[in-house]
């Protein structure tokens, strides 16, 4: 597969009004972000803005491992993804060791 088509899948992290955060991946954050603030994404935030992007992060091509990193931040409590996004931690101190290790095998 050349490289400009490899479909590169990341993870992201979107601030509510209510400062909860919601995690989903995409393979553009951006349109994926315009779509949530445009009412067309997630019904989780629907109504939920003014929306903010905090933090996002490239994975791999791979969806099934996008899912499985989105899991794995979805099980962290705020307080570790708030140190995510404020580069306290990085994402291979907050997901398994050895899903950070597939990830970087298959880029």
């Amino acid at each position: 597969m050349s490289e400009s088509n490899t479909t590169v899948w990341s993870v992201y992290l979107v601030r509510m009004r209510s400062n909860a955060l919601y995690c989903g991946i995409s393979t553009d954050v951006q349109r994926r972000f315009e779509q949530h603030v445009s009412g067309k994404g997630a019904k989780a935030l629907k109504g939920k803005g003014p929306l903010v992007l905090e933090w996002h992060s490239e994975l791999s091509d791979c969806r099934s491992l996008a899912s499985k990193v989105e899991y794995a931040l979805k099980q962290q409590t705020k307080s570790v993804k708030e140190a995510l996004i404020l580069g306290e931690l990085a994402l291979s101190d907050v997901i398994r060791s050895d899903l950070y290790a597939e990830i970087y095998s298959l880029s």
